[in-house]
């Protein structure tokens, strides 16, 4: 598993990021790639020693594409410098919440979960009304010293706490969130050696999972919309 392959990689296209350049290196994305995708099968290997419902996913299922939307942004680079995939139950999908991981060279690089997705309103009140139901043992989760060594929970969030629900509760604060996600940043140094970087990622989504376990018991019962 040669994770500085990807970093290389990676690097050469952040600085060479269009159509020509990525064509003429295809071999060097190919060779890529394919330790992107034996890192995610490493990945979920280790995930499935406390988290079985990630065993027999796909890593190739599992990822994203370099290929940018840019139809609706100001910068028209074509192709997103990063390797990126989300683990779950349910594979990438958004919903079950699972485990991410994005490599990007230059500071990029982190190790997620929970619901990043705030596109969902369904699921937002789910999660609001999870919390607000559930006080105790949200607070037990983020509170546990371990958790707190590794993560801060982050969301986009309203300015204040929406119409429904109490002002003055407890936990007003993440009820202002329309997301709840964990993000822990790794060097490049640290990527770059490859079974440090497995060891490092499999410790840290131990952590995440009550985490998980939490937003996906909220999340029960959401069903992905159809287009």
């Amino acid at each position: 598993m040669d994770t500085k392959k990807i970093l290389d990689y990676l690097t050469e296209l952040a600085a060479n990021n269009d159509r020509e350049w990525y064509h003429a290196h295809k071999k060097e994305y190919k060779d890529a790639n394919e330790q992107f995708e034996i890192l995610i099968q490493r990945l979920i290997d280790g995930i499935g020693t406390f988290d079985n419902s990630v065993v027999g996913n796909i890593p190739k299922e599992l990822t994203f594409k370099l290929v940018r939307d840019t139809r609706f942004s100001h910068d028209k680079s074509p192709y997103n410098p990063s390797f990126r995939a989300h683990i779950s139950s349910m594979g990438k999908l958004p919903i079950p919440v699972g485990y991410y991981i994005m490599i990007k060279p230059g500071g990029g690089t982190f190790l997620g979960g929970g619901l990043f997705a705030d596109m969902f309103a369904n699921a937002t009140k789910m999660v609001r009304d999870y919390i607000s139901q559930h006080l105790d043992e949200w607070n037990s989760i983020i509170n546990d010293a371990q958790f707190k060594k590794y993560f801060e929970v982050k969301g986009a969030a309203l300015k204040n706490v929406p119409i429904g629900y109490d002002k003055d509760h407890k936990c007003a604060q993440y009820l202002k969130f329309k997301s709840w996600y964990l993000e822990y940043a790794v060097a490049d140094e640290q990527v770059a050696d490859g079974e440090d970087f497995l060891t490092k990622a499999i410790e840290v989504f131990k952590v995440m999972k009550p985490f998980n376990d939490y937003l996906n018991n909220a999340l029960k019962d959401f069903v992905m919309p159809t287009r």
